[in-house]
């Protein structure tokens, strides 16, 4: 079964910087497009930034040149260094990682799935 474990969220000043991850394990032979979403109170969830399998990335507008999203594909890791925050970058971050392509155990089907990290707090204070 493939779980998406994410790790790096925390407190942070304005103008501070940190660093999400999100690690894909399970029997997995391969992996499509990554992207980091974040949701705030009372807001819908919105995309940040996507990466696909060849290493092209979009941004969206309220993060560009301050949020840079990478990949590690011999670990099946997404990661997102997020520079000069903002208050307004407060929210709980999520992987989402598709066409996960896994199987149960050796010997057994492959199949394909997409899937959701657990999320992540992200507090920048002013």
């Amino acid at each position: 079964q493939v779980q998406l474990v994410e790790s790096g969220g925390g407190l942070v000043q304005a103008g501070e910087s940190l660093r999400l991850s999100c690690a894909a394990s399970g029997s997995i032979f391969s992996i499509g497009d990554m992207a980091w979403y974040r949701q705030a109170p009372g807001k819908q969830r919105e995309l940040v930034a996507t990466i696909n399998n060849v290493g092209n990335t979009e941004y969206a507008r309220s993060v560009k040149s301050r949020f840079t999203i990478s990949r590690d594909n011999a670990k099946n890791t997404v990661y997102l260094q997020m520079n000069s925050l903002k208050p307004e970058d407060t929210a709980v971050y999520y992987c989402n990682i598709k066409n996960i392509k896994a199987r149960s155990a050796p010997g057994t089907s492959w199949y394909q799935v997409d899937s959701w990290g657990q999320g992540t707090q992200v507090t920048v204070s002013s």
